[in-house]
């Protein structure tokens, strides 16, 4: 589809000058400039391999006893994922089930509901998404195309290894086996539902009493903003269930309807907006064979989010609820048998409460538990007291970058932890909970590293994504010797990334530099700056993969260049609460300056002509951009963007600018607004191409509307391209080459001398 040119002068498009954007000769930046060397093939191969993604391995899970590595992985040009073993003793790996074996050719099917999940989760792959293995290591749960499958592990691929669950009841949702093993539950159709594993009945635990009440499923903000998907969890000893109860009756509706289909009717969804209501969640005890629900009671008014759940064997149940301005949140503890609770502990920020989903993690038979917290102004890993929550000891040192738990290791007394002072890093460590010695690194080389580790800590699987070369997985066992390599179907790219990573300024931003292969010294490029530069994202990496579009770009005639500046996480407290109450400032600020100091240190990069793009905060951020400071920013790419935070949601929004009749917040909204600077006539006029998705159900299609809207009354010239169908993402490999496309040939247009 064409961009749309709205306003009044006159923008060529890619019809109207007969210009083949991916043949077309780069800006001149002198008259004998580097002739264009972008791969004409790379755009294709990138499109159809989903980013160099498929083929990989992932989704990696260790049998209890760590002699198997279970994973999913597709071929190079599939999003259908197959289940495979990894024999750690033998380090050979063979497949389990794959989606044709169940399918037969068919194609598969998903719910809206499951469509959704997935959407929440950024997860595009299809066949086998996802499983559960069983607490024995014995059996696989399989969900696949509406169906339930039971897979024998040591009798894969044989006759009669494949059992099917029935049901009538409708679509499956996050079915998982009970702590025994003897069950599983599952949602459907919004109840949740309990099946014996010996026999497959099913018996329907809760009944929904009208449209606007599901049981066992996480509400919208709960999974898009606080990484919580689930919705019940079993008991340790599988008698019973905790069930999330979430009513959406008085939650605004939204319509998503596609344009380009004017006969199908719209799609509704519950959407809390800023300063509207919230879904209402509530949690209850159920026996898993059915019966009366028991209610556990908190403060429910003044903590709404339910942001944690945990029930460990020896321990209470734990919530982890905060109240609607996340800046205080309680740990409580609940009693299963008379639901009597105590709090043991209480969070509070005067900015705001980040959310880490690894804790609270329950060891020493359920008397101890891990606990992490930003209190002292950077993250770490504490040891608490499950009977009044005291402070046992720190586990983590300052200056640490503690980021996440892998694995707890209670035999050896160790707990494995993703950790890295360096943000453009991560590395895997193992730390005593006994608080002696150093933490012992586990992984070396400047990448990003990450691990799966077994219960019993015998195997573990290394994935490493390096600058220098492919993503590897690697599984190694407790005495560092390696059991193998997990193969990788995935295609290689035709080409490594010219890149460099660094520091530059005075706040040390970090700073991505990307150069065309064919770089000329003495010569001068024009400058394209890929942002997001949101909240609780870091995006300059050692990861090679991350860098390949933005090489196909260079190699136009670019440099292109990302900086992580304040807000970002992985520097502190301080530095990424800086944007409280304003989005744009001084991101803004900090993106100007690391720009700056790196042309500075870099004359061959001509900021007299510099482009900038992204998508999602990306998106908004670029039109911020090329509005606030057209004297830097020429041209701007706004892909998804949010251009009215009233119009976004609860969690997310009002984490960092606080609610909307807040004393002192008044203005926050009004600042950030891409549409405050887009109505405004004054100023110089810089290209700004608007993209989205018309079924996006994150960034609703009428941000991009409104932003169109506003600037056309204002007399701004700017381009509109509409993703007819996409929602958020965009997997679809026809349409990510004809937008890459465009994009190259909208900052070759735009940044022409």
């Amino acid at each position: 589809m064409a961009a749309m040119v709205i306003g009044c002068g006159s923008n060529a498009s890619e019809e109207e000058t007969g210009a083949d954007p991916t043949t077309a000769p780069p800006i001149e930046a002198a008259p004998s400039a580097p002739a264009s060397i972008a791969d004409p093939d790379f755009l294709e191969q990138y499109a159809v391999t989903y980013r160099f993604n498929h083929g990989h391995p992932g989704g990696f899970r260790l049998t209890p006893e760590g002699d198997a590595v279970l994973f999913l992985r597709s071929g190079p040009r599939s999003f259908v994922n197959d289940l495979w073993t990894f024999d750690v003793a033998g380090g050979t790996e063979r497949v389990l089930l794959t989606a044709d074996q169940v399918l037969g050719g068919a194609e598969e099917e998903l719910s809206a509901e499951e469509r959704a999940r997935r959407e929440r989760m950024r997860m595009t792959s299809r066949g086998i998404a996802g499983f559960d293995l069983s607490p024995d290591g014995r059996t696989l749960l399989v969900p696949l195309s509406g169906r339930l499958f039971l897979v024998d592990r040591a009798r894969a691929g044989q006759e009669g290894s494949v059992r099917e669950l029935i049901s009538s009841a409708g679509f499956p949702v996050d079915a998982r086996f009970s702590p025994d093993g003897s069950k599983i539950a599952v949602v459907r159709e919004g109840d949740l539902y309990v099946i014996d594993v010996a026999s497959g009945r099913e018996r329907r635990i809760t009944t929904r009493p009208n449209e606007h009440v599901e049981y066992g499923s996480a509400e919208f903000v709960a999974q898009e903003e606080m990484s919580r998907y689930e919705g019940y969890w079993w008991s340790p000893d599988s008698r019973s269930l905790l069930v999330q109860e979430t009513d959406t009756s008085g939650v605004e509706r939204m319509h998503i309807l596609d344009p380009s289909h004017p006969e199908q009717s719209a799609h509704e969804s519950p959407y809390p907006r800023p300063g509207m209501p919230n879904a209402s969640v509530r949690l209850a005890l159920v026996s898993a064979n059915g019966g009366a629900l028991r209610y556990v009671d908190w403060d429910r008014e003044r903590y709404p989010y339910l942001a944690t759940v945990r029930w460990a064997q020896n321990a209470p149940i734990t919530l982890l609820v905060q109240d609607r301005a996340q800046q205080e949140e309680l740990l409580l503890a609940i009693d299963p048998t008379s639901l009597e609770q105590r709090t043991l502990l209480t969070e509070r920020d005067d900015a705001w409460l980040n959310l880490d989903q690894d804790v609270p993690r329950f060891i020493a038979n359920g008397t101890q538990f891990l606990w992490a917290s930003e209190r002292s102004g950077e993250w770490r890993l504490e040891l608490r007291n499950t009977a009044d929550g005291a402070l046992i000891r720190e586990l983590t040192p300052q200056e640490f970058g503690y980021h996440g738990i892998v694995a707890v290791d209670e035999a050896s007394g160790k707990v494995w932890v993703g950790a890295s002072n360096e943000p453009s890093e991560m590395h895997v460590y193992r730390v005593s909970l006994d608080g002696t010695g150093e933490p012992e690194q586990m992984t070396s080389g400047r990448a990003m590293h990450e691990a799966v580790v077994a219960r019993n800590g015998s195997a573990w699987v290394h994935t490493s994504r390096t600058l220098e070369g492919p993503r590897t997985s690697t599984v190694k066992r407790a005495d560092g010797t390696e059991a193998g390599v997990v193969r990788s179907y995935a295609e290689e790219a035709p080409f490594a990334p010219n890149v460099t990573i660094e520091n530059v300024g005075a706040r040390a931003w970090r700073a991505a530099i990307v150069r065309p292969r064919n770089f000329e010294e003495g010569r001068r490029y024009p400058v394209l700056v890929h942002v997001y530069a949101g909240p609780g994202v870091r995006y300059v990496s050692a990861d090679r993969d991350r860098w390949m579009l933005n090489q196909w770009f260079a190699d136009h005639g670019f440099i292109v260049v990302t900086f992580d500046g304040r807000g970002t996480p992985g520097r502190g407290r301080e530095w990424e609460r800086a944007i409280r109450g304003d989005f744009i400032t001084v991101p803004l600020e900090d993106q100007v300056a690391a720009l700056q100091a790196a042309g500075a240190a870099h004359p061959e990069m001509d900021l007299e002509r510099v482009g900038i793009y992204g998508w999602s905060f990306g998106g908004y951020f670029s039109a911020m951009a090329v509005l606030r400071r057209p004297d830097v920013f020429r041209a701007g790419i706004a892909g998804a963007p949010v251009s009215e935070w009233r119009d976004y949601d609860t969690h997310y929004t009002e984490r960092y600018l606080g609610l909307p009749e807040a004393e002192g917040q008044e203005g926050a909204y009004a600042q950030s607004s891409v549409l405050t600077y887009a109505a405004r006539t004054e100023g110089d006029q810089r290209p700004l191409l608007i993209v989205h998705g018309t079924a996006d159900d994150n960034v609703y299609f009428s941000h991009a509307i409104k932003l169109s809207d506003a600037m056309f009354r204002a007399g701004r010239d700017h381009e509109f391209l509409p993703l007819a169908g996409l929602t958020h993402m965009v997997p679809e490999p026809l349409v990510t080459r004809r937008l890459q496309t465009r994009m190259i040939e909208f900052f070759r247009r735009s940044l022409a001398r």
